[in-house]
């Protein structure tokens, strides 16, 4: 219920877009906000204010001289206590519109009389060839001027035919923007470089070593960290989760070719943050086979050599000028002894240990935050709750 206690005006234009606003509303609501909808005649084209008003929950309103407002000026009234006004799809017209101040219907004119710290955030929907002409991008960079976000568009497939930018964003990535809006940019101009899931370490073509970690945690992290505004870079073992929205997404499947990884990155771009969430395989098998192992008896047993994989938080934290580095050890039992003594051995500001049994795979997990003054405790929670809460702790850490 992230988007609880949330009014937010929903606004429609004219766009065969408008079925995704249906899914929209619906994660809107489940989110906990209330949501109030606001559409152009031309909306009502392509998706009814019945669908809308079942969906919301709420009147849905199309006209400026709609009666059932008190005092007869909707443009006014439903945009008093709002928390945010969002237009999708919103059309090429009335993003001309925004952009010269236009007020000729409910939707146009409520958007110029919302008060001012109301937040304006609009998801264009078009032609490519209507999103590249040179007026729509005046009128784009007119309306970031004024303060309004846009949210996309993307590129792909067009209900039309053709293929350019000008796509709305699907439903979820939407909403994910919209609850990201409303979160304090306290790592705004900061590079966040995170490692996640487990590593794959192959005995032969068809088996390999790996643990139970899911990934969940980091991909978390990642996304609580970029909607605090950082430009976050997520080096991955192999998962079942999709990369988190707004996180360019590295896939590793080796503890040496996520090291690897990690290393270019630090070279390639300097990173004020690294959080070593994966859980990386001690050792690698030696003698892997570049065949698959076959059972020739029953007591036959192949034999296996293993050698240590580099250490990769060790190698980022000994760096001349390393980022701020922060750990997670896994361990199942002993948790406070051994958080205490891992944190000073790798030689890193913050350490953050939990139960490997306890969390691996599981959607919440419950953290122990191991520093120089001591330790403190995130109680159980689910994860994304749990990353935001690391995420605020790493931003009072690296502010003072």
């Amino acid at each position: 219920m992230r988007l609880a206690g949330k009014k937010i005006v929903l606004g429609l234009t004219g766009g065969i877009a408008c079925y995704k606003v249906a899914e929209l509303t619906r994660g809107l609501t489940k989110a906990g906000a209330s949501v109030h909808i606001v559409m152009t005649q031309s909306a009502t084209q392509f998706i009814t204010p019945v669908t809308m008003q079942a969906l919301s929950g709420n009147t849905v309103y199309t006209d400026q001289w709609d009666a059932r407002i008190p005092n007869n000026m909707p443009h006014i009234d439903l945009t008093r206590g709002a928390d945010a006004i969002v237009i999708a799809p919103c059309s090429t017209n009335f993003i001309a519109k925004l952009a010269h101040g236009a007020c000729d219907d409910l939707l146009s004119t409520l958007c110029v009389a919302r008060p001012h710290h109301v937040p304006l955030l609009i998801a264009p929907a078009m032609n490519v060839e209507m999103w590249l002409n040179p007026a729509t991008q005046r009128n784009v960079t007119q309306v970031k001027a004024d303060g309004i976000k846009v949210l996309g568009p993307a590129a792909g497939e067009q209900a039309c035919g053709e293929v350019g930018m000008g796509r709305m964003l699907e439903a979820d990535q939407l909403l994910t923007e919209i609850i990201a809006s409303f979160q304090a940019k306290t790592l705004a101009g900061k590079s966040v470089l995170i490692t996640a899931g487990p590593t794959f370490e192959p005995i032969d073509p068809v088996r390999g070593i790996t643990n139970l970690s899911s990934g969940k945690m980091g991909y978390a992290i990642a996304q609580a960290a970029w909607e605090a505004g950082a430009d976050v870079t997520l080096i991955s073992g192999p998962t079942a989760l999709d990369a988190p929205y707004g996180v360019r997404k590295v896939q590793t499947q080796t503890a040496q070719q996520m090291h690897d990884a990690v290393m270019v990155e630090l070279a390639a771009h300097h990173q004020h943050v690294f959080i070593a969430v994966a859980a990386v395989a001690d050792w690698r098998v030696a003698n892997a086979s570049s065949q698959k192992i076959k059972k020739t008896s029953d007591s036959d047993t192949p034999q296996l050599q293993f050698a240590q994989n580099p250490d990769i938080l060790a190698s980022v934290a000994a760096l001349a000028e390393p980022p701020y580095c922060v750990g997670f050890a896994a361990e199942s039992e002993n948790l406070l002894e051994y958080g205490a003594v891992k944190r000073a051995k790798k030689n890193v500001p913050l350490l953050v240990g939990n139960i490997g049994h306890h969390t691996f795979g599981k959607d919440e997990n419950e953290l122990v935050l191991f520093d120089v003054n001591g330790h403190k405790a995130l109680p159980r929670a689910d994860k994304h709750t749990l990353a935001i809460q690391l995420i605020q702790e790493i931003t009072q850490r690296i502010s003072k």
